[in-house]
């Protein structure tokens, strides 16, 4: 799997910590995603990771730390701003976005940020 490959399969990775993070999965939010990624170039990689951890049941949590391991190690990418705006519509489609999603979609820039910050820090001492 190549670089861009990765980065994408961690969106559908993201976009599944998003959806679980109320604690279940809703049909509203898989159909939004259909709906958002149809004519994406890496739709298909997008969907498939989306999908293993669906299947697994995969702790949100956990993903979630694995998503921003795989960002930090691609480093800053203007894709950044297409996950959050993806992650927003699928959160907003059930009901709107509660709590648990906010703070996920919160987190992940934040996080980015932040590891961003320690990284151009170690590089300047």
């Amino acid at each position: 799997m190549d670089r861009e490959e990765k980065l994408y399969a961690s969106l559908g990775e993201l976009i599944y910590a998003v959806a679980k993070a109320d604690g279940k999965v809703q049909e509203s939010e898989n159909q939004i995603l259909e709906d958002l990624i149809k004519d994406h170039p890496w739709a298909k990689t997008i969907r498939w990771s989306y999908q293993y951890e669906l299947e697994k049941n995969s702790d949100p949590e956990q993903i979630y730390q694995k998503v921003i391991n795989n960002c930090e190690s691609y480093g800053p990418a203007a894709e950044y701003l297409e996950f959050i705006d993806i992650i927003t519509q699928v959160a907003g489609a059930s009901e709107g976005i509660d709590d648990n999603e906010q703070q996920v979609i919160s987190s992940f820039s934040h996080d980015l940020v932040e590891r961003f910050r320690r990284d151009i820090g170690r590089i300047g001492t």
